[in-house]
């Protein structure tokens, strides 16, 4: 049996308030006004992995999402969308539906990645390798404006150490060490037990652990069985297998032991012999197979397991809808520098204005725009580097920079609004100006308000 495909859609993502609602969960936010998770089912169904299971947080989110895919892809994909509870983490949701993976291997994929990274690379590079996991790693990408007001209000200032510190081997196809932004605020260890026999091994902090992954699914399964305390593939998962693989499953006696929290734990015996320099022999495939070897070459019962990894090439694009900002940064990039993922056709001056979509006098809609279905603009009205949904209703003298406006949002005469996001159905009343805000669908904002990196949402009831 091939590989199973598993999507991890998430539910009501606490950092997306107030994009996200109980009418629109995170799978469903739009991206040049197309839900993001359109771009995970196109993009696997372009690669012809088309039996998939959509794992949503939330029996009312998963039943908008399944709603939603069942219509827009009726006779394209078998999808099996499988809700979970809320808050149980991407561990825990493989978990709750491991009753459903059958396959060798897993890919895991999160719903809100918009990439154009083929699966079937990362799935190779899994089976070539004889790996336990492999992590697809994309360069990290640089966060926030083209130019002045186009940030995404409290969330604009890029904080350090919020990426991925990767250890990889020489050859760059396994991974030896990994730790997330908040492990490296802390001061993080490397255990010596790896860098043994690696011998050497390349640190770096331009990749981003891009949440797709292949499994060997015997292994996951036994990982989340006995660690029922893991919550994250990312956080929890990878870095215990990383970390444990090179530690024997049959230790002969006076071997090192590694300790889970990254210790080592050294025997009295002198194991200065052990494959000093394994991967100065270029015949040598892998250092995990000379560590199989034991001191001097001797045969010994140290089992291993490989950790993969599959590294992006430069020219791809991958991006996670994790945060505001990267909300702001994937819409503006889908319209722009990464057109091709959009999937419209641009005009001759580089945008898309929906052939029903109304412009009065002397408005500019400039090129990396998007006006969308049955939209209207009033005169004099300028548009910048923005997405505008579908039947939204403009005044005259609007300036939009730097934006994205969802759907069926009114927008009276005089306003101006730059980086920031608007919700479905909210009203702006006369000369609003909005710099750096999120406003969360259904709100009126009163004539003649200002603000400045404020998110605006109605109390839930």
């Amino acid at each position: 049996m091939d590989f199973q495909v598993v999507v991890l859609a998430g539910g009501m993502s606490k950092n997306l308030v107030p994009l996200v609602s109980k009418e629109v969960p995170k799978a469903l936010l739009p991206v040049a006004n197309r839900p993001v998770i359109s771009y995970v089912l196109e993009h696997l169904e372009l690669n012809n992995l088309k039996d998939l299971i959509v794992v949503v947080e939330g029996k009312d989110a998963a039943l908008l999402v399944g709603g939603w895919i069942s219509s827009a892809y009726v006779d394209r994909l078998h999808v099996e969308v499988a809700a979970v509870p809320e808050d149980v983490g991407t561990a825990g949701a493989i978990r709750a539906i491991a009753h459903h993976l059958t396959a060798e291997d897993i890919l895991v994929v999160s719903g809100d990645l918009v990439s154009d990274v083929p699966p079937g690379a990362v799935a190779a590079a899994h089976r070539r390798h004889g790996a336990v996991v492999t992590a697809m790693l994309c360069s990290a990408p640089v966060s926030g404006p083209l130019e002045s007001g186009s940030a995404g209000g409290k969330d604009k200032i890029k904080k350090p150490g919020r990426y991925d510190i990767v250890g990889l081997d020489p050859t760059k196809q396994f991974l030896l060490y990994i730790a997330t932004g908040g492990e490296i605020e802390k001061g993080t260890r490397i255990q010596k037990s790896i860098l043994r026999p690696a011998g050497l091994m390349e640190i770096r902090s331009d990749l981003m652990d891009a949440h797709m992954y292949a499994f060997k699914r015997s292994v996951l399964q036994d990982v989340l069985d006995r660690k029922d305390a893991f919550q994250s593939l990312k956080q929890d998962v990878l870095p215990y297998l990383v970390r444990s693989q090179l530690q024997s499953e049959a230790l002969p006696k006076g071997a090192p032991l590694v300790e889970e929290n990254g210790n080592e734990k050294v025997s009295t015996q002198n194991n200065q012999a052990m494959v000093s320099q394994i991967l100065a022999n270029a015949s040598t495939p892998s250092f995990h197979e000379s560590y199989e070897l034991g001191p001097n070459g001797s045969a010994s019962v140290r089992r291993t397991h490989k950790c993969g990894a599959y590294i992006a090439s430069n020219g791809k694009y991958c991006v996670r809808l994790n945060s505001i900002q990267a909300f702001m940064d994937i819409n503006r990039d889908v319209i722009g520098e990464a057109n091709h993922l959009s999937g419209y056709s641009f005009s001759a001056h580089n945008n898309i204005i929906h052939p029903s979509a109304e412009l009065g006098s002397k408005t500019t809609v400039g090129p990396h725009c998007m006006l969308g279905e049955g939209s209207q603009m009033g005169d004099k009205c300028s548009v910048k580097r923005s997405v505008i949904g579908r039947h939204c209703r403009i005044g005259s003298n609007v300036k939009i920079v730097n934006s994205v406006v969802m759907n069926h949002v009114t927008i009276a005469d005089g306003c101006s609004i730059q980086g920031s996001v608007i919700c479905s159905n909210v009203q702006l009343q006369e000369r609003v100006s909005l710099r750096d805000c999120q406003v969360g669908a259904g709100f009126v904002v009163t004539a003649g308000c200002e603000y400045k990196g404020e998110s605006l949402a109605r109390k839930e009831k």
